[in-house]
């Protein structure tokens, strides 16, 4: 499990550490660690020319503390100083080793910038001068390492809202922090690498899954089980108007673990369904789940699916399902699955107000709906109704494609058949999901069909 803390819960295992440690010991780890990680970014050290963008902040003695491995190493380091209160021993220690002060005209000769501004107790946005020397690295196309975290972004929810560094790559300390894992701050961190440096830290705010906690908590059958025991899902998609999401949501579901599905809908849907898939029993009887939603259009029943709601399967509720939930009644079994224009008109807000804010928004419609919310995107943000946040990052941008949800839905139906909880289906839904579009793209374009027929490889891959 990846795991990311908030500045509060890094700020205190930063203090405890330091108290049982020689001053300055942590800092030195971190610097080491930089150090390591700008020369591997480079590909080499010796004769490279590293500008080192440093604030008043701690991560600014950081900089220049890996400044010094590196200039002992043959790198030629120029500090650039944004503040008069720089760290001073870090400083001296550079100046000491053949490190030199200059300014941001020595940007433009530079293999790298390291960002040092701020660290995790910054504020969104930059003073006039670190933007200056932030937009001149762009201007002369210097990639960028942040230290920690790009400066400007806001550390603990993930949002931009003022100009910010935009890093080709975060060194980050300890633990990861919100901003890596949720956009759009995620996107502005480039990769993110850790650096261990011993903390003791408290149960995460925002985790991710990795393929290990896939592997532990995917509903594999064993030797006494049947197509009943290992879940039938009923399916609630398409319609006249859409046909073709009853066929992709039922391929997603049919990627998934489950022994059955049991598709409801107009007879010449559901036609169009088992000439695609002959497996799949047309009609209502006994289910362990619901997937509804995709692609009813106008032939949403609303009554039908509030029912639904209320009964005792849980249920993923997608696409034009989603106007099917009230801000009323317990929900805890419900998986909502809305994309951000979607849960822009469940919450009544802007599209770009949910794009800007995903993590608070997600949020929001957990506590107001009672559900689970699994908010779609470039990174997939996951919330459950007792304040539990899981992201999803490992999707590659070709995964944009139309009915592309269909098949996540047909699949975290599947997997709450299984047994899942709504939490932990849409979260492995949402990994197996981002590993079937990239072994189906390759890099390349991509179909929601193709994703679907990828998801029983991509899920043999992982549980190994």
């Amino acid at each position: 499990m990846r795991r990311a803390h908030t500045v509060e819960q890094v700020r205190a295992a930063e203090v405890d550490l330091m108290a049982r440690l020689p001053e300055g010991t942590l800092m030195q780890r971190a610097a080491t660690g930089l150090a390591v990680a700008i020369s591997n970014f480079l590909g080499h050290t010796y004769g490279a020319r590293v500008v080192l963008l440093i604030g008043s902040g701690d991560n600014g003695g950081d900089a220049l503390y890996a400044g010094v491995r590196l200039a002992r190493r043959g790198a030629r380091v120029t500090a650039v100083l944004l503040s008069d209160k720089a760290h001073a021993a870090g400083l001296e220690a550079l100046l000491t080793v053949g490190g030199r002060v200059g300014s941001t005209d020595d940007i433009a000769g530079a293999d790298v910038v390291v960002d040092g501004i701020v660290g995790i107790g910054g504020r969104p946005g930059l003073r006039e001068d670190a933007l200056a020397a932030v937009e001149l690295a762009g201007q002369y196309g210097v990639p960028i390492v942040a230290v920690d975290t790009p400066s400007g972004v806001d550390v603990d929810t993930g949002e931009t809202p003022e100009p910010h560094v935009q890093a080709a790559l975060t060194v980050t300390f300890g633990t990861h922090k919100i901003c890596h894992l949720i956009d759009p701050a995620a996107t502005a961190c480039g990769p993110v690498h850790l650096v261990e440096i011993g903390l003791d830290l408290p149960p995460a705010a925002v985790e991710s899954l990795q393929a290990s906690d896939v592997r532990e908590l995917y509903p594999v059958p064993d030797g006494k089980s049947d197509k009943y025991s290992r879940g039938v899902l009923g399916l609630m998609a398409g319609s006249a108007q859409y046909p073709g999401a009853a066929v992709i949501a039922t391929a997603g579901a049919l990627g998934g673990p489950l022994g059955m599905i049991r598709y409801v809908g107009p007879d010449a849907v559901a036609a169009e369904v088992r000439a695609a898939h002959p497996e799949v029993v047309a009609g209502e009887g006994r289910v362990q789940a619901w997937a509804v939603g995709s692609g009813l259009g106008d032939e949403l029943d609303v009554s039908r699916v509030r029912d639904l709601l209320d009964a005792e399967e849980p249920i993923v509720l997608d696409a034009d399902g989603l106007r099917a939930l009230e801000d009323s009644g317990d929900h805890t079994g419900v998986l909502a699955t809305p994309h951000a224009g979607e849960l822009a008109r469940l919450l009544g807000v802007d599209r770009a107000t949910v794009e800007a804010a995903r993590l608070e928004h997600a949020r929001l419609a957990a506590e107001r709906f009672d559900a689970t919310v699994l908010l779609k995107g470039s990174t997939t943000v996951i919330v459950a109704p007792d304040g539990q946040v899981r992201v999803n990052t490992n999707a590659t941008p070709w995964l944009a494609t139309a009915g592309a949800g269909d098949v996540l839905a047909g699949l975290c139906g599947a997997l709450l058949a299984a047994g899942l909880t709504a939490l932990d289906a849409a979260s492995v839904g949402a990994y197996l999901h981002a590993a079937a579009a990239n072994l189906a793209s390759a890099s390349g374009p991509i179909t929601a069909l193709s994703v679907a027929a990828a998801l029983p490889e991509a899920t043999r891959q992982i549980l190994g």
